[in-house]
């Protein structure tokens, strides 16, 4: 892996914000149906009115982490 303080600001970025995506999605999609069942799920995040809330809220929250590890890592932490 090559040093993460000389990749670029957008790669780093995208770098986190879509491992953050792909993790967390499948993770609460996972403990929703555990712990309430499929129907509740498909009820609670896709549902006709509920589908883009979760969607955004999946973005921002993605959002949000990548911006602040990208700045952590190409900024504050100097490797």
């Amino acid at each position: 892996m090559s040093d993460i303080s000389k990749q670029s600001f957008l790669k780093l970025f995208l770098r986190f914000f879509s491992i953050f995506l792909i993790v967390v999605t499948i993770i609460k999609i996972i403990f929703a149906l555990v712990s309430d069942g499929y129907d509740s799920m498909m009820h609670e995040f896709f549902a006709e009115d509920t589908w883009m809330q979760f969607v955004k809220m999946q973005l921002v929250m993605s959002t949000v982490y990548g911006l602040f590890m990208t700045g952590y890592y190409k900024f504050i932490k100097k490797l």
